[in-house]
């Protein structure tokens, strides 16, 4: 006898979705988390006052917006400022250094960073912060935040956080790059000047060439190892030739067909362009 759920969303129907949402992203849903799908499935239905699963996969398959905001909905967007210190240990001690002799004598004193699934933007505000610390005149920094979800994107550019999710920014950073509003705190404007802001689904390739830093942490997880492989080398593509990568402390390149080096530091690991 079939469960309530199993009428809901049949083994086809879950077929059908992760097939239709790995081929748009990269993220691959199996038979543990496929809960978690269905029950997104549930709430998009609810909100849209549609009756069937099978009636809104027909109008994903032939409305990209609405793809867009399912893709949304399904992502999960887990982040905080400062989250992993130790990366950005390594990258003030670290990485940069390396940078300075790697540009030295090239004539560019711009590092150009890109922050690929930056959530609600605590990533790349984070490395905003840094970068404006520690590096000196005449260097300068460009930095791209990119992700799927249009409403973290929102959330991103409009730089207001309550005062439950500052949590790990430094007093005097906060105190430096915020100002208190009512309810939380609004990242100034000069600081989110350095980021711009944009649309981007990982399965594609960015157009993005010649970048210094990739922050991609805790992304690639969601993939299957072909999806993975295929992000990563096209991050190889988008970077200089000495340049570094940065992944979540729970991913690995092990065993992946990729050319990046494993680079073992005092503060974190991660990984190199080096050619």
């Amino acid at each position: 006898m079939k469960s309530m759920s199993d009428v809901f969303f049949s083994d086809a129907d879950f077929t059908a979705y992760k097939t239709l949402i790995y081929n748009e992203s990269g993220i691959y849903f199996t038979a543990t988390n496929r809960s978690i799908l269905e029950s997104r499935l549930k709430e998009q239905l609810r909100n849209k006052s549609i009756d069937t699963v099978q009636t809104y996969f027909d109008i994903i398959s032939k409305d990209k917006e609405e793809l867009k905001s399912f893709l949304d909905l399904i992502t999960t967007n887990l982040t905080r400022f400062f989250r992993n210190q130790a990366h950005f240990e390594a990258l003030e001690h670290y990485v940069i250094p390396e940078l300075f002799k790697a540009k030295q004598g090239s004539g560019s004193t711009t590092i150009k960073v890109w922050s690929a699934g930056c959530s609600t933007g605590e990533e790349p505000y984070t490395i905003a912060m840094l970068l404006t610390e520690i590096l000196p005149p005449p260097w300068k920094f460009e930095i791209l935040a990119s992700d799927i979800s249009l409403k973290c994107l929102m959330t991103a550019k409009e730089g207001f956080y309550s005062d439950s999710r500052i949590g790990g920014i430094p007093s005097t950073y906060l105190t430096k790059y915020f100002d208190k509003v009512v309810g939380g705190y609004k990242v100034h404007a000069d600081l989110m000047s350095k980021i711009r802001f944009d649309y981007h689904n990982l399965k594609n390739d960015s157009g993005q060439r010649g970048l210094d830093v990739v922050f991609c942490r805790n992304v690639i997880i969601y993939f299957d190892e072909t999806a993975q492989t295929a992000v990563i080398n096209q991050f190889w593509n988008a970077m200089s030739g000495k340049s570094f990568l940065f992944i979540g402390h729970s991913e690995s390149l092990f065993g992946m067909d990729t050319k990046f080096e494993f680079v073992k530091t005092q503060w974190a690991t991660l990984y190199r362009k080096f050619i």
